[in-house]
């Protein structure tokens, strides 16, 4: 019996912090910014992006064609860094774009935005306001050897 107490109570907290990952998981729920808030996001996570990825003049970054608010302001943030911005999949032979993936989900009243590519990740929470959003946590860095 004294050797398995202490097997009941390891299992019972190692349990409990199996339900830890499915609380954000499924109360995410994906999300569609407008106006302000989207240009805010996209400015500010495409700023991180640059300063992770390297030189501007020699980097083409492909990305899925997207019409949604926030798909067109970020792929106008990455021009405006002077990035060649591909929607169309059509790249030149000597290129070697920069596959570009980006997520955005809502929780707590907040929205996550999270940009991907084959080496890095990143990831910010945000606080939407009427004139925008501001960010609500620190800049999440992922480095993919």
């Amino acid at each position: 019996m004294r050797k398995l107490l202490p097997f009941v109570i390891g299992a019972s907290l190692l349990s409990g912090c199996q339900t830890v990952d499915d609380a954000l998981t499924t109360n995410s729920t994906p999300v569609a910014v407008s106006g302000p808030a989207a240009g805010a996001i996209a400015d500010d996570i495409a700023s991180r992006l640059a300063e992770q990825i390297g030189p501007v003049a020699t980097t083409t970054i492909t990305m899925d064609k997207d019409t949604s608010e926030y798909g067109t302001a970020l792929k106008a943030a990455l021009k405006g860094r002077g990035y060649t911005v591909v929607t169309d999949g059509k790249v030149e032979k000597d290129q070697k774009p920069v596959e570009l993936a980006w997520s955005l989900d809502s929780f707590d009243g907040q929205v996550l935005a999270r940009l991907t590519t084959p080496s890095i990740a990143l990831g910010r929470a945000y606080t939407p306001t009427a004139a925008g959003a501001t960010p609500a946590s620190p800049l999440s860095i992922m480095r993919r050897n």
